[in-house]
Formats: structure tokens, C-alpha cells, sequence
């Protein structure tokens, strides 16, 4: 059965059965960066002298603080991508050897004794090295108006996903209190290329109709008073009194 393309409206959305969408009204052209290749980084790191490890690093011990009472959590991740070094591998054409050297930087805030919220900056340096990725060289070369030297369309691209998840105040071997934390991340490393891809597309997307809504302000007695009334106590984690009979025939047949 074919479908009406008069009565299709193109818009962004989830294709949930198949026959539903009239045929492209062309075949496009766009440029896009194509991820080539990825791999992941996962790395769980606690403070530790000396030079870093794939478990520990120096930089994850605060300066001296006056005063800690107890670490709260820590915000703001951040990585930075400082330089990538891209060693071609004789035996496997298109595949390199890949240092990479990031900076992960966050907050990490704490209450001193005097009930006071502080926050100390953590940066710390790292280097991994991919011994074998795909990432083939562009066979092209582009450059644009604007730009007085070649583009390079080969990029190294680095998404992080991070947290503290512990952290404790403790006295050095100075005598000062200090802020050490363990920093657990996962990065996922990706070579893109920029290229020319073909796909099907029906048109530009529409202009939505349906103009912007402003909400009103509610007035916070009257939501108050439309709430129910909340839990007084938690949910108590109880055992049953009596065995399930149901539960208790699978068990046996197990």
C-alpha cells in the first residue's frame, strides 16, 4: 500500500514500525565527521607520591587546609585534550599508535568546623597510550577561506564521564590536613573523520507551528495546599513472617 506523501509531515521522531514512512524526496549530500574508531578508558585512581600509575596519581591530594571538618562531593568535570601523537604502524596500514596527554580538572567541596562550604580545585595530568587504532589519514586535503593553513579533518576526540568516589581528610607527613580523593572515569576515544556521506531526506525540517508556552508562576501555598500529605517514616526492610508457597515449590524444584 503506498503511502500519501501529501499527508506525511516530516519531523524528528522515533520510527517505530516499518511501512509507515513515504519514499525520500532525495538523495543528499553532508558533511559530518564519521567515527572510524573508539576504544574505552577506565580508570580508578587514588593518591599515591611519586610518578602516576594506571591506579594512582600525585595530583589527587589538596593543598594544606585550615580547618576540614568533612568532604561533601565534588562538581565540574572537565577534561582537556593537550596533544595527541599519532605513531603509523609499518605491519597494519591505517592503524597508529596513540598517546594521548589530557588534563581532568574538578571541585571538590568540603565543610571546615566552622560549618562553612569550601571548595578545592583539583587538575591533574595523565598519558595513556592506544597501542594499536585505526585512524586513517584523510586522502584529501582541505582548507577553507578562512583559514591560511590546511584542515585537518583527522581528529582525536575525548568524552569523559567522571566521578569522585570517595574522599577523605587526613593529616600528611607535615602535620597538615589534607583533602585525598579517588577519581574513577570512563573515556571513550574516537577517531573521526571528516567525509562526505550520501543519505536519504525528505526536506528541510519544518518550523514548528506550535509556538513557545511560558509557564505561570504557581503560587506556592496553593501547591502546597493541592499536595498530599508526605511520608512521615521510611519503608521498613522486613523477611516475611511466612514462606511464599509458590516461591518455596521453585526453590525446592531448584
Amino acid at each position: 500500500m503506498s503511502i500519501n506523501f501529501k499527508k506525511f509531515v516530516p519531523r524528528p521522531g522515533l520510527v517505530n514500525k516499518q511501512g509507515r514512512l513515504p519514499d525520500p524526496a532525495e538523495l543528499v549530500c553532508i558533511e559530518v565527521p564519521k567515527v572510524f574508531d573508539q576504544c574505552l578508558i577506565k580508570r580508578c585512581l587514588v593518591y599515591c607520591e611519586g610518578p602516576d600509575t594506571e591506579t594512582t596519581d600525585c595530583e589527587l591530594r589538596s593543598d594544606p587546609l585550615i580547618n576540614p571538618k568533612r568532604y561533601i562531593s565534588s562538581r565540574d568535570f572537565k577534561i582537556t585534550l593537550l596533544s595527541v601523537d599519532k605513531i603509523p604502524l609499518k605491519k597494519d596500514h591505517g592503524f597508529k599508535k596513540i598517546i594521548l596527554n589530557y588534563i581532568i580538572s574538578f571541585y571538590a567541596d568540603y565543610i571546615d568546623c566552622d560549618g562553612r562550604t569550601k571548595s578545592e580545585f583539583y587538575e591533574i595530568n595523565r598519558t595513556d597510550v592506544i597501542g594499536k587504532f585505526y585512524c586513517p589519514d584523510s586522502i584529501s586535503q582541505s582548507t577553507t577561506t578562512l583559514e591560511e593553513e590546511p584542515y585537518d579533518n583527522n581528529l582525536i576526540k575525548l568524552e569523559m564521564v567522571a566521578d569522585v568516589l570517595h574522599g577523605e581528610i587526613l593529616k600528611d607527613d607535615h602535620g597538615d590536613e589534607v583533602l585525598d580523593v579517588t577519581l574513577g572515569y570512563y573515556i571513550v576515544v574516537k577517531c573521526e573523520l571528516v567525509v562526505q556521506l550520501l543519505i536519504p531526506a525528505y526536506d528541510y525540517c519544518p518550523v514548528p507551528r506550535v509556538p513557545c508556552k511560558e509557564e505561570p508562576e504557581d503560587d506556592p501555598c496553593e501547591v502546597f495546599e493541592k499536595s498530599p500529605v508526605p511520608k512521615f517514616y521510611p519503608d521498613q526492610n522486613l523477611d516475611p513472617l511466612f514462606n511464599d508457597p509458590e516461591n518455596s515449590d521453585k526453590d525446592d524444584l531448584d
